[in-house]
């Protein structure tokens, strides 16, 4: 949980600096100590009044003590458990709240709504054990405000099931127990040449839950430069966590590239991709592939990678049925950190609730020298660029846990190996690259021996060689494997396609890769 605090923080710190700005000033919201009539139509309508007028970044306003905080100091601050909310009421959530500080030093108003009605939540040194920090709480303004917010399930008071912390950042957790990746309210200009805008929630609404209610909901008001937006979150937790989304967005000025339902994680190496792999572990990532159900129905997977330098990629499609970061090997042999438990980091699936109309999955993914940087964004981009005065309404789910809620019928790929091509015991006479996938699932294992199993394979660029398809008992699967031979000298990358099929029908989804060839200078085969 810590990474994923930093991370996201130091993201958002390191781009535009629009985590510096202070919603207090920016967005005149309620008075403190008075109730106001509170609903979601009025989140709406206060946010689209918000995006009529200009923006207005505000001052960072925290105290100076507060800013010199260290990363230990900071850490050593604790919310006290006995001031959560509703921690009386005997209900199935409670609320606690995070500190101002470090990366952290945009206040983040807080209000509870009950019965119609929302009341601000006002800080008080005393909901914190601030002791071993060093802070001189009486110095402390009333109204210094928080950085975000956790929420507990009564199943265990001790560990939170959701937080929310940093610019538009929130993560979650499934059955495990475990945080890894993170998702954001929104994503502006991700993976282009100019920096990346982060939208940042300035205010968020807890509505007390219903006794014996399983799902709190949540609701925020986002604001940048170029956008304001009211978010509704139902969320449910379980063995699968799931957030039901609402978002209503209303630009400022036109926005080129617009992420909706933007997921990111951290992948340094894998099976696949051996670039920085001078770790004592044999992989080192939160997600392993980009998932995506199309909205023709087909399934399609792409392995992650470390990219030499910053790689983007749209897939388009029309009203996709679902996407997200997975992490399908959750394997401890695989990993050996018996620390951070890669094996169990949740996987995160959207699922549009209404057809989405036209875009394209974008994935962007960044270079990386080690696992405290995440590098790998994937989100929606609709085709037509949003433009002032417009509203915008995206509905979907968000499903936090070990997979897809949707499983495809067809098989699927479980492991992406690469390395040196050529036949083992025979003199290589040029340079190929070996391509090893792994299928295991759907109708495989029904295969009789003598059926005929073929690999479709096609490249972008080069010659494809070495072609065969057979059964992988171990997984009760099959085992595509071919070499790509570069025939010019280029380093461009080299997109990759590939399934199985039998008499004509598919049996696995279709799996993507890109492929960087080495400088010819590099290209040894001896």
């Amino acid at each position: 949980m810590q990474r994923r605090h930093f991370l996201s923080c130091l993201a958002t710190f390191c781009s535009t600096g629009s985590l510096l700005n202070s919603p207090a000033r920016a967005v005149p919201l309620v008075p403190v100590g008075k109730a106001q009539p509170f609903d979601y139509a009025w989140l709406k309508g206060h946010a689209r009044a918000l995006a009529g007028r200009a923006y207005q970044p505000a001052r960072n306003s925290v105290p100076k003590a507060i800013e010199a905080l260290d990363w230990d100091q900071y850490q050593s601050i604790r919310f006290r458990q006995d001031h959560a909310l509703w921690r009386d009421e005997k209900l199935r959530f409670q609320a606690q709240f995070f500190h101002l500080g470090l990366f952290y030093k945009t206040p983040v108003r807080m209000f509870e709504v009950a019965g119609g009605q929302a009341q601000e939540l006002t800080y008080d040194p005393e909901m914190f054990d601030h002791r071993k920090s060093g802070l001189d709480t009486k110095a402390l303004p009333k109204n210094l405000g928080f950085a975000g917010f956790r929420l507990n399930f009564h199943t265990d008071w001790t560990r939170d099931v959701a937080a929310f912390l940093g610019a538009s950042y929130f993560r979650a957790v499934g059955g495990e127990w475990q945080y890894g990746l993170s998702a954001r309210g929104l994503a502006i200009d991700t993976g282009m040449s100019r920096p990346e805008e982060f939208p940042n929630f300035v205010a968020f609404w807890l509505e007390r839950p219903a006794p014996q209610s399983s799902t709190v909901t949540v609701y925020a008001l986002l604001d940048s430069p170029s956008v304001a937006g009211a978010y509704r979150f139902y969320i449910t937790p379980g063995e699968t966590l799931v957030m039901d989304v609402d978002a209503a967005l209303y630009p400022r000025k036109p926005i080129e590239r617009l992420g909706i339902a933007p997921c990111t994680s951290m992948f340094q190496f894998g099976e696949n991709d051996k670039r920085m792999a001078n770790d004592w572990r044999p992989e080192i990532h939160d997600s392993d592939g980009l998932q995506m159900w199309t909205g023709r129905g087909e399934w399609i997977w792409r392995p992650l990678t470390n990219p030499e330098r910053l790689r983007f990629n749209a897939y388009l499609d029309e009203n996709p049925r679902g996407f997200g970061l997975m992490q399908r090997d959750r394997d401890f042999d695989h990993y050996q950190d018996d620390g951070v438990f890669y094996e169990r980091r949740p996987s995160l699936w959207v699922e549009p609730k209404a057809g989405w109309g036209k875009g394209s999955v974008q994935l962007v993914e960044i270079p990386t020298i080690d696992e405290t940087f995440d590098n790998i964004v994937a989100f929606w981009n609709p085709q037509d660029k949003p433009q002032p005065g417009q509203e915008l309404l995206f509905g979907y789910r968000l499903h936090w846990g070990a997979d897809s809620p949707v499983k495809p019928a067809v098989a699927r790929c479980v492991a992406t190996r690469t390395g040196i091509g050529g036949i083992v015991g025979q003199p290589r006479k040029y340079f190929s690259w070996r391509f090893a996938v792994d299928f295991a699932g759907g109708d495989l294992a029904l295969l009789g021996k003598d059926a005929v199993v073929e690999p479709v394979i096609s490249a972008s660029r080069g010659k494809i060689e070495i072609t065969s398809a057979r059964p992988l008992h171990s997984i009760r699967g099959y085992r595509a494997m071919f070499d790509l031979r570069p025939m010019d000298e280029s380093t461009q990358p080299i997109d990759l396609r590939l399934y199985l099929r039998c008499n004509g029908q598919a049996l696995t989804e279709t799996w993507l890769y890109q492929w960087d060839p080495p400088p010819p200078s590099q290209r040894k085969f001896a």
